[in-house]
């Protein structure tokens, strides 16, 4: 009847959601996880004699929630995914299985775990920036460099950004201190140590930042290489480091241009968003002008697409866009939307220590995985 039609959503995104459709459904001869033959696309080689449960979802677990004590996620490991958004990425779900289609909707290569080094340095320095707020930079900053610690990488991460949320993530206060990146880029004869912080990473350390880093983009308007004064600062230290790396503040000025001019690789997170995907030209501009006048070096090493949820179809568009303009320029590893993050932030420690077993710190480890590999590769 059109009554009992117009009670059922169209289009839900959510597969809890879909799943209680389904369940109310009953009489529904066709379900979402079942393909135009009626056959069960999720449905894996001997789940009836194992006495696996047939009905829709029973085993779902929402990708949000922490794993059980004692479980690690595998990014790696064969997975089912949600029919719905499998049937956005490959034509039937045994290609799924078989070729191992990542949310970017590319074959999922395998990224090994790292052995450990004996010796460190010279730094790779990568700049993590986005000229648009709120899409991931700090976040990203903190839990790639806490996940290159794990590896056994010594890490240094600069806090670039007046706002000095890089610090506040990591349990410092930058009203409080004394010493900051600001004072590196512009007194003559300070040394690195004095700034650096420990964090309670081990292998990885910090120079903070406060709100006079703003003060910053004037002063150095009159110095001459003006755009070479972070490269500068950072020489002292780069045999001490595998990796360094910048969160940048969310704009193209005079900041960034010095942290774009002393990096090696460039990582643009970007929000899974139609506002954040429009700055993407204008910022990939940007670092060609410095490649070309300023640092011959300087690379884009991929776009991580942050904020991801596979239920939306705006998401799935967005990133889809992203692949289809940037190619191999797209990481394999997409960082979705999670709760923990807000959690960390407050906590002011990296998702890797603070909910080790969820699958936003697995995300971060297999970011850390593939940006090893991509610098192996080289």
């Amino acid at each position: 009847m059109r009554g009992q039609e117009s009670s059922a959503p169209e289009g839900v995104g959510s597969v809890a959601v879909r799943a209680c459709t389904t369940h109310q459904n009953s009489t529904t001869s066709m379900t979402a996880h079942q393909s135009m033959d009626g056959h069960d696309v999720n449905a894996r080689p001997g789940d009836a004699a194992n006495g696996r449960s047939a009905e829709p979802f029973a085993d779902y677990t929402d990708p949000h929630n922490d794993l059980p004590e004692g479980h690690f996620y595998d990014p790696d490991a064969e997975f089912e995914p949600d029919p719905e958004y499998a049937a956005t990425l490959a034509p039937d779900a045994a290609r799924q299985r078989r070729e191992r289609i990542g949310p970017t909707g590319r074959p999922l290569p395998y990224f090994p775990i790292p052995g450990p080094v004996s010796e460190h340095g010279p730094a790779k320095i990568i700049a993590m920036c986005n000229q648009k707020g709120g899409v991931g930079k700090t976040t990203s900053t903190i839990n790639l460099g806490a996940a290159l610690a794990e590896y056994g990488r010594r890490v240094l991460l600069v806090d670039f950004d007046p706002q000095g949320a890089l610090s506040v993530g990591l349990g410092v206060n930058p009203m409080e201190l004394d010493l900051t990146v600001y004072n590196l880029l512009l007194e003559r004869g300070l040394a690195p140590d004095e700034v650096l912080l420990k964090t309670a990473v081990a292998g990885m350390d910090l120079l903070p930042s406060n709100i006079d880093l703003s003060a910053a983009e004037v002063q150095l308007v009159s110095e001459v290489a003006r755009e070479s004064t972070l490269q500068r600062a950072l020489g002292p230290l780069m045999n001490d480091y595998d990796f360094i790396i910048i969160d940048c503040q969310p704009s193209l000025g005079l900041l960034t241009v010095n942290a774009l001019t002393s990096a090696h690789k460039v990582i643009v997170p970007l929000e899974c968003e139609f506002f954040a995907l429009r700055g993407v030209a204008l910022l990939t501009e940007t670092i060609e002008k410095v490649k070309e006048r300023l640092n011959n070096d300087l690379e884009l090493d991929g776009i991580l697409a942050t904020m991801y949820d596979s239920r939306t179809v705006h998401s799935r568009e967005v990133l889809a866009r992203v692949v289809e303009a940037f190619d191999n320029n797209v990481y394999h590893t997409v960082i979705g939307r999670t709760v923990r993050f807000p959690e960390t932030t407050v906590a002011g420690e990296p998702i890797t220590t603070y909910a080790s077993n969820s699958v936003g710190a697995a995300a971060y480890r297999q970011l850390a995985r593939e940006v090893l590999a991509r610098c192996h590769a080289e």
